[in-house]
């Protein structure tokens, strides 16, 4: 079975439960790398999967 090394930005979303709003954030802070190709941006999925490990973890009543 083959896997994406790269995903779009609706994809990407859909991956990752984010928001759209908030990966365009990432990407304009510089939190998560994008690369692009022609006219589409593709993020990388390990870097995605990076981002996605270093956000703060949850704790109630925090």
């Amino acid at each position: 079975m083959n896997f994406p090394i790269t995903l779009q930005i609706p994809e990407a979303v859909r991956a990752s439960g984010i928001s759209r709003s908030c990966l365009y954030e990432a990407l304009k802070r510089g939190d998560l790398r994008a690369v692009k190709a022609g006219r589409r941006t593709l993020i990388p999925v390990a870097d995605l999967q990076e981002y996605l490990a270093n956000l703060p973890q949850y704790r109630a009543g925090a």
